[in-house]
């Protein structure tokens, strides 16, 4: 892959597009195309939340958003949550894609549904708070600072923009025929903070795919934008 690329980027539970803005203003500063689409429910798109938007909703409108630009050789890029959206595209779409990219985020098969990849104890923590404060169908937002997020003006930003996230897309299960493998991943670790996602990072590596890691908390989009709009690039050029 040479020249202009097509940058799809997702982002996790409880942000929106908006998140990526530090990253898309690089991206684009470089020449290339950047989509950075808010999935339906959260953010911008809160008004239509319901108990019905799940995983399926929202893989749904990444491949809407693909077929209707006729986008083509899409470095589609998913953050933490997303890595199941990016999976599910994968799956419908492999043609269209160039690359998929996990940047701290979960690595699924077939069956697996994110709820059942977190590590136990942070999975009892969300099962908690949707049964309570959630009333059963939706993902309170999670302190910032578990994430890794420190500085104030960082806080500042992404703390009044996040919204509660449907549990449905964290129980429905991915349903895949094998096609995702077509479309060749890179994972990116955020490694200050937690690691949450290691387990996925080495599920990746076993697959034989690039890992690379940041040394920033789990917002890297946030965070390390400098850093991470440089690496897409070069796992674009790769």
């Amino acid at each position: 892959m040479s020249g202009r690329h097509v940058f799809v980027l997702l982002h996790g539970a409880w942000h929106g597009g908006w998140a990526w803005q530090h990253v898309t203003a690089l991206l684009r500063e470089a020449g290339h195309e950047v989509h950075s689409p808010t999935l339906t429910g959260v953010s911008d798109r809160a008004h239509l939340l319901s108990p019905q938007v799940g995983l399926s909703t929202h893989i749904e409108d990444v491949v809407a958003l693909i077929e209707a630009h006729d986008a083509r050789d899409v470095v589609l890029v998913g953050h933490s949550y997303a890595g199941q959206v990016v999976t599910g595209v994968a799956d419908r779409i492999p043609d269209r894609l160039a690359k998929r990219v996990h940047l701290d985020a979960f690595v699924g098969d077939d069956g697996d549904a994110a709820i059942d990849l977190l590590p136990e104890r942070i999975a009892g923590h969300y099962r908690e708070s949707v049964a309570g404060p959630g009333f059963g169908w939706l993902i309170p937002v999670r302190s910032l600072s578990v994430l890794g997020v420190e500085e104030q003006s960082d806080l500042d930003w992404l703390g009044p923009r996040l919204t509660p996230h449907p549990w449905l897309t964290y129980t429905e299960p991915l349903r895949l025929t094998g096609k995702a493998d077509q479309v060749p991943g890179v994972f990116i670790e955020c490694t200050d903070w937690m690691r949450v996602f290691t387990p996925h990072a080495e599920r990746a590596a076993a697959r034989g795919w690039p890992v690379h890691e940041i040394a920033t908390g789990h917002e890297a989009m946030v965070t390390a934008p400098g850093q991470l709009a440089e690496l897409l690039l070069d796992i674009a050029a790769a």
